[in-house]
């Protein structure tokens, strides 16, 4: 049985060149370990998950995502409710999930790991039929993650900060109603988030005490007070202590249902989506499983 590595080749801003080199250094780590090693190029948005199905009917044992939060997604929603395990190269601007399952950075050292780890069975989360792994969002972060959706070509990090700057100082947030099964809440919020993990990316920690394996999705939502307390806020984001924002709650749903008066923008981890005026949220319990050490 083969391994597959699918790579993104601009993921984190990289050039044409560091992705020939990705390439080849994925090809001789899976050789050393013995397997043989299948690498394919994404070559457009949804690729990614048409190379993880085709693995899958080939019968690959382990499909590894090499790329940002938006490849490992369609990568995961290509292995979703099988059993070939997914394992991960964190390579973009803000690579949260593998902050939160801590792949070791090192590309070489993340292949091997995935190689010789016992899969795990996780979680994930669906809105509107997208899957995700990581977290959904909508009002601040998916406008942000449009913003730089926007940007095409070579992204990365420093894109991602400067999108969010002007976004702190300009985004009008919407109101929400939100429903779950503890009842409706209507509200003007800046953030509402569905987290499976704790991370947003970058050591940014929008739901600290989020599992992926606990069957359950945190959802956030931080009302907006006045925006100078919502930019003082955010360094909270970054020690644990995001609850103690004002305006901010955080409840853990197997479903729920957001509205707007507005077509609802979100984002699944860091792709953006436009929905309609209600969506709907859900959890799948132990639909996943990932090889990480």
């Amino acid at each position: 049985m083969s391994v597959t590595i699918i790579i993104n080749p601009i993921s984190g801003g990289a050039s044409p060149d560091q992705a020939r080199a990705r390439a080849q250094l994925a090809s001789a780590v899976v050789d050393r370990h013995g397997d043989r090693a299948e690498v394919v190029v994404t070559e457009a948005r949804g690729h990614a998950r048409e190379l993880a199905k085709a693995a899958v009917r080939r019968g690959a044992r382990l499909v590894i995502s090499w790329g940002g939060d938006g490849t490992l997604n369609e990568v995961a929603s290509g292995l979703a409710f099988q059993d070939v395990a997914l394992g991960l190269v964190p390579a973009g601007s803000g690579n949260g999930f593998g902050r939160e399952l801590g792949v070791d950075p090192r590309p070489e050292r993340a292949i091997a790991d995935a190689l010789h780890a016992e899969p795990r069975v996780i979680d994930l989360g669906e809105v509107d039929d997208r899957l995700f792994v990581n977290v959904a969002g909508f009002g601040f972060d998916a406008y942000v993650a449009a913003e730089f959706d926007k940007r095409g070509g070579r992204r990365g990090f420093a894109g991602y900060v400067a999108i969010t700057a002007r976004a702190l100082l300009t985004y009008v947030p919407n109101r929400y109603t939100i429903t779950t099964a503890e009842g409706c809440k209507t509200s003007r919020a800046v953030l509402v988030t569905v987290a499976n993990s704790a991370q947003f990316g970058n050591g940014a920690r929008i739901a600290p005490r989020a599992l992926l394996d606990d069957g359950l999705l945190d959802l956030v939502v931080v009302e907006e007070r006045a925006r100078w307390r919502t930019v003082c806020s955010v360094p909270r984001l970054f020690d644990g202590t995001v609850e103690r924002i004002p305006g901010c709650s955080i409840c853990h749903v197997e479903r729920a249902t957001i509205e707007s008066d507005e077509p609802l923008l979100f984002h699944v981890d860091g792709e953006p989506v436009q929905g309609g005026k209600q969506v709907r949220v859900r959890v799948h319990p132990g639909a996943l499983r990932v090889a990480v050490k």
